[in-house]
């Protein structure tokens, strides 16, 4: 089997994948990141159809199994090193293992022979690895839908489901001039000058939004249908804990968790942080908007 290896770059980190050479047509996904020079921050290695058991002396350490429809995480020590595996959905059969050395450097997936969507397998895996790797570079992988207007990125958190993709397309309909920058995982930085910038990746739900770009972020909105439109400045710790809630990370990992404190308490003394309550209408588009350009 042909491999081949590719290095992406996604905010400023580069990361290096090697996979069978008939995976590349199907991670589309990945080429507006693709680089040619750069220390990668991790290295995967993909392996595709092969069975794979958890040795014996592994640790079970922490089950994510919080969303029916979101994929459950199971997270095992063995030594020092770490095993990851991944499920489509809360109660579906795993599809994949990650295996990773200690610091999440050197990691390698293997999919397994039932999985019949390596492109989930693949993107799960470089996404788990990208936000352990870079928590300690002042950088966020973020659960939300980003909109761009005026150069300025606004950020809408919220839980599955919340209205996060409507309320960024609400926002294209009433600005002509306002686009999508991301709709699931954006990469937030706390640049060394103070700047809190937002930065596209290949990994966009359900909304094929791969841009190799990034802004400034104006302000981050934290969602809540309503049956009315209303808008405040959310206080500071209601502020972090809806940050910590909707960024990626290793939650029972204390210098990893030490790293994302850090970095969630800078950027919200940066960027303000609202919470809307909300119809699904362009009314509250505009109020957010306005509310934002004060």
């Amino acid at each position: 089997m042909v491999t081949i290896s590719r290095l992406y770059c996604v905010a400023d980190h580069f990361f290096r994948m090697t996979m069978p050479e008939q995976l590349e047509e199907l991670l589309s996904n990945y080429a507006p990141f693709l680089e040619e020079n750069g220390e990668p921050v991790f290295s995967l290695d993909v392996v595709i159809g092969t069975d794979y058991i958890v040795p014996a002396d592994a640790v079970s350490v922490y089950t994510d199994r919080s969303d029916e429809d979101m994929p459950r995480i199971e997270l095992y020590c063995s030594g020092e090193n770490w095993i990851i595996g991944v499920s489509k959905w809360r109660e579906a059969p795993l599809c994949c293992y990650i295996t990773a050395d200690s610091h999440f450097c050197k990691a390698t997936l293997r999919v397994l022979p039932d999985c019949n969507d390596y492109r989930f397998a693949i993107d799960n895996a470089a996404m788990l690895l990208y936000a352990f790797a870079t928590a300690d570079k002042a950088t966020l992988e973020m659960h939300a839908s980003v909109t761009v207007k005026d150069g300025m990125a606004q950020l809408f958190l919220g839980h599955s489901g919340t209205g996060k993709s409507t309320h960024s397309r609400l926002w294209q309909e009433a600005y002509e001039d306002a686009w999508l920058l991301n709709d699931d995982n954006p990469v937030l930085r706390l640049l060394p000058s103070g700047e809190v910038r937002a930065y596209g990746s290949p990994w966009s739900g359900k909304t094929p939004c791969y841009k190799n770009q990034s802004t400034p972020v104006r302000g981050i909105v934290k969602l809540e249908q309503a049956p009315h439109n209303e808008i405040r400045l959310l206080r500071l710790p209601e502020a972090y804990a809806y940050m910590l809630s909707s960024s990626s990370g290793l939650k029972i990992l204390p210098e990893m968790m030490d790293c994302l404190y850090d970095t969630i308490s800078r950027v919200i003394q940066i960027v303000p942080v609202y919470g809307l309550k909300c119809l699904p209408d362009t009314d509250a588009a505009r109020l957010c908007h306005d509310t934002l350009t004060k």
